[in-house]
């Protein structure tokens, strides 16, 4: 983004406009704090709706002002006003709209106010809009969010509600702080974060310390689905839809459960197949050490992308036969994965 685009928005935003943030579908703690924070920034001036493609995990709604989310797929026709009103769209933390689903992207598509794009996933589409802020280098969304106020001169109005958001969504998509992609400047923004007042030990307490007994047992089940093929420095997990149910499956229970396979000792490569059989698909997250990227594999074989060593993907086909396909295909990267962690 120019340094003439920075200027085109801040005058863009110096008078009220209605405006509309958008997450991607199943949004996370990086995509809902980036739209909660937005949401604080701009509301002081603007008349602002955050419009998610569905519903978000329990463990992200404490953040300020979650209750005033939309949900497309269940307030469908509040969603659709708040959309039609809209002089100004804020796309967040996705770079292309199939992510939010094809119903939903029927309707942005129609759109023909201002696209504003923050995101950090490769290849974003860029026909999308004139206004796009991508850097595949940042660790999150909310990050560049900070950056994207710093640009437009607005980082004395980082109050409290804003720095939860941001520190929860950074949080969140670094892995507590451990990724590569977590840089002295991320660290130096959290600083500065939780000197404008976001709680890290609570915000680290509300969103990984307040498990059901459910989840847990669910996370036991899914570690005891683990399994290992050593030749090809690759774990995977599998969750069935019956598996699911029989543990009161909330939205959010197996955010963070690939990275159990990760951990394994001597494991570069990880993924987790999960069976929706209300969507007709089996969701899958792939996880990864080193150079191999996820994110060309899932984009090669399972309709998906995201980062280098953290991406998604979909299958079409049942839990088995999305298995057996996923292992038939770990021998034609057998170079790639016995080197990954090699400098």
């Amino acid at each position: 983004m120019t340094k003439e685009q920075i200027q085109e928005i801040k005058k863009l935003l110096s008078t009220p406009h209605n405006i509309v943030i958008i997450p991607h579908r199943n949004p996370d703690g990086d995509a809902i704090g980036a739209s909660l924070a937005m949401y604080h920034y701009l509301n002081e001036t603007h008349n602002v709706t955050v419009v998610a493609p569905n519903d978000y995990p329990e463990f992200l709604k404490w953040m300020p002002a979650s209750k005033k989310v939309r949900f497309f797929d269940k307030q469908n026709s509040q969603s659709k006003k708040a959309l039609k009103k809209a002089d100004i769209i804020f796309l967040l933390d996705f770079n292309a709209l199939h992510r939010i689903g094809d119903d939903m992207a029927n309707t942005v598509e129609k759109f023909e106010g201002t696209f504003i794009m923050i995101d950090h996933h490769q290849q974003p589409d860029t026909s999308i809009g004139e206004y796009i802020y991508s850097d595949t280098s940042i660790c999150s969304t909310c990050q560049m969010v900070y950056h994207f106020l710093e640009k437009l001169e607005d980082i004395d109005k980082i109050n409290a509600d804003i720095a939860s958001c941001l520190y929860t969504g950074i949080m969140t998509d670094t892995g507590s702080f451990r990724f590569p992609s977590t840089t002295s400047t991320t660290h130096r923004i959290i600083a500065d974060l939780i000197d404008k007042g976001a709680k890290n030990a609570k915000i680290h307490n509300d969103v990984y310390d307040t498990n059901s007994y459910s989840r847990l047992q669910l996370l036991g089940k899914a570690l005891s689905n683990l399994k290992v093929e050593p030749k090809l420095r690759t774990a995977y997990i599998t969750m069935s839809q019956a598996e699911l149910d029989s543990f009161n499956f909330q939205k959010g229970d197996t955010e963070g459960v690939v990275n159990y396979a990760l951990s394994l000792d001597g494991i570069i490569f990880a993924a987790i197949f999960i069976e929706d059989v209300e969507q007709k698909i089996i969701k899958i997250s792939f996880r990864s050490k080193g150079k191999f990227s996820v994110n060309q594999f899932a984009r090669n074989h399972f309709e998906g992308g995201g980062h280098d060593n953290a991406a998604g993907g979909r299958s079409t086909v049942s839990l088995e036969e999305t298995v057996t396909n996923f292992l038939s295909l770990l021998p034609n990267y057998k170079t790639e994965l016995l080197k990954s962690d090699e400098e």
